[in-house]
């Protein structure tokens, strides 16, 4: 798909989205809140690597994935979809039972994965990838995860600015959106293969 501003930022919002990274403040502070400013800000580096390679992982080697599986990017779509559907309802309506432990160590795990590239993030990341291609899935994951970066190394001014209720109110947004973009990919998935040949 040709390069412009326009796909790139259709590229960044489903990655945007699914990490949901002002939704995740509360629970990240809850992890380090009690670490001074330097280990904290080296642990937020650490894990936005870690989940930056994970990710890199799925952008080269998700179509050989499929491959190996013998499924199609349309199946995934579906598939993917149902599941994006079934953690952003429950996540809507259940938030309080989807909650990540807060007991566990904080670093690469769950920081770098799952709290920012968990499942929701991984599926959408495969299915830009088949969508718009490497190079502007590589982008828009580069940029979500510089915005990650950011967004974590000032958490605690996030949230006295924003507050709690205002971040909830920012996660609920997000995990809407998701929906939409859950209902999109099963939509898309089902028109390909009613228009594949038999």
């Amino acid at each position: 798909m040709p390069f412009s501003l326009h796909t790139l930022l259709m590229a960044i919002v489903p990655i945007f989205v699914s990490i949901d990274v002002l939704g995740s403040i509360p629970l990240f502070l809850g992890m380090t809140g009690q670490m001074e400013t330097k280990p904290r800000r080296r642990l937020v580096t650490e894990a936005t690597l870690t989940a930056g390679t994970v990710a890199m992982v799925f952008v080269i080697s998700g179509k050989l994935i499929f491959s190996l599986l013998g499924i199609t990017e349309n199946d995934f779509r579906i598939g993917g979809g149902i599941v994006l559907v079934v953690m952003a309802v429950t996540e809507l309506l259940f938030p309080d039972e989807t909650r990540r432990d807060p007991e566990a160590s904080v670093g690469i795990v769950p920081i770098g994965i799952p709290l920012i590239m968990g499942p929701a993030a991984l599926t959408s990341i495969i299915i830009v990838t088949d969508t718009y291609g490497y190079l502007l899935s590589t982008l828009s994951l580069i940029v979500n995860l510089l915005f990650v970066w950011v967004v974590f190394r000032n958490a605690i001014y996030i949230h006295t600015i924003v507050g709690s209720a205002g971040l909830r109110a920012l996660a609920k947004v997000a995990w809407l959106l998701l929906v939409a973009i859950a209902v999109m990919m099963i939509r898309v998935g089902i028109q390909n293969i009613m228009h594949q040949p038999l």
